[in-house]
């Protein structure tokens, strides 16, 4: 899901459960198990360098450089218009990051096999800006859980986090995934034990006086895990997503936040009427 558009950086010499609590409904369907399903480019055995050795941006996994210009025998026109996000870049923390436009997406999935230029079978040209859309709704939505999982530590601070960076995992399943999987086996009436669709990992810069970072002083760097599932259908026949998002658990900080997340409904229900 997380394809947005990474410049290089200026010194760069390149070219229902836990998981339901980001339900996402959306007016264009999507979602799939294929890595076509995702344009984020995936790193593959022999292929970081793409047509000519097009170095990748290490802060998505993107080649430094994708043209707008329209694929020969291409038919249709798509809009080269990159749209803005919502989501703060770490580098400066002033400017947001940028999503690709329907061209640059059409010919990323095209540099990586993904559509045949010839006939344009796998995914159809046609379908391209729903796609697009789709990427961008469903970052947007991850976006907004962060901020939620962020708000204690941005009450303290004042300082709204940042995304540093991300990088897409779809072969590789979270422990929580693998967790839900096998407890699909086991209760099957309880839990679906489907496997997402996609999975990202992106690095959030929380701030924090007393951090030591020497990149990013002031700062605090956050890894959160995104699984993402395809949910039912909604009542008007629109697909819907299902966004589990949570910080990894790298230390005992975000683990303790997991904790309290997951627990304060049940407090809540049980002991909160004890104080009012």
């Amino acid at each position: 899901m997380a394809w947005f558009w990474a410049d290089a950086p200026s010194n760069s010499n390149i070219d229902g459960s836990a998981r339901s609590s980001g339900k996402l409904t959306c007016p264009v369907s999507g979602g799939s198990s294929d890595q076509s399903a995702c344009p984020v480019m995936h790193a593959s055995k022999g292929r970081d360098k793409l047509n000519g050795g097009s170095l990748l941006n290490p802060l998505n996994n993107m080649p430094a450089f994708i043209s707008s210009k329209k694929q020969p025998g291409q038919k249709l026109d798509l809009p080269e218009d990159r749209s803005l996000s919502s989501i703060p870049r770490g580098s400066d923390g002033v400017t947001n990051w940028e999503y690709p436009s329907p061209q640059q997406m059409y010919n990323a999935m095209v540099r990586k096999g993904k559509i045949d230029p010839n006939t344009g079978e796998e995914i159809p040209e046609d379908a391209v800006e729903s796609m697009v859309f789709v990427h961008n709704f469903l970052n947007e939505g991850c976006w907004q859980e962060v901020l939620e999982w962020e708000k204690p530590y941005t009450d303290k601070t004042h300082v709204a986090p940042r995304l540093l960076k991300f990088t897409g995992r779809p072969d590789q399943l979270s422990p929580r995934a693998r967790w839900y999987a096998l407890l699909g086996k086991l209760f099957p009436s309880y839990y679906s034990g489907e496997h997402p669709f996609d999975r990202h990992d992106w690095v959030v810069l929380r701030a924090d006086p007393m951090s030591a970072d020497p990149e990013n002083p002031g700062f605090k760097k956050i890894r959160y895990v995104i699984d993402f599932y395809g949910g039912p259908d909604d009542e008007e026949g629109f697909p819907s997503f299902n966004l589990d998002v949570r910080p990894a658990l790298d230390n005992s900080s975000n683990a303790k936040d997991r904790f309290i997340r997951y627990t304060k409904p049940i407090i809540d229900e049980y002991f909160g009427g004890a104080n009012k």
